[in-house]
């Protein structure tokens, strides 16, 4: 889990620099197996949506805040998905859709 939360924090700090157009830093997406299989959930090409689990007693106060940070953090990740087409076909409709309009 420290990787991911590496990962997480790596991704929401580019997403802050992305608006001030810093240089991205290096995600660590390859040193851990669940990192690899959520690399496009996470800060690929597609949505991912995480589920924060509190607990309701007053003994546990610390884990809930540091969750909530946790989750915090992974809500500042911004991904922007598009819809992978092939160039080819993509082309063809261009060209359709200029016929149509002629």
């Amino acid at each position: 889990m420290f990787t991911l939360r590496k990962v997480i924090t790596t991704l929401a700090d580019s997403s802050k620099s992305k608006s001030k157009n810093k240089v991205l830093s290096h995600v660590p997406y390859r040193d851990s197996k669940l990192t690899s299989l959520l690399k496009q959930s996470l800060g690929g090409n597609s949505y991912c949506l995480m589920v924060a689990c509190l607990s309701p007693s007053d003994a546990y106060v610390e884990e809930n805040l540091s969750t909530l940070d946790y989750a915090t953090q992974a809500s500042k990740i911004s991904n922007a998905p598009v819809i992978n087409e092939d160039p080819k076909i993509r082309k063809i409709k261009e060209l359709q859709a200029k016929c149509s309009a002629l």
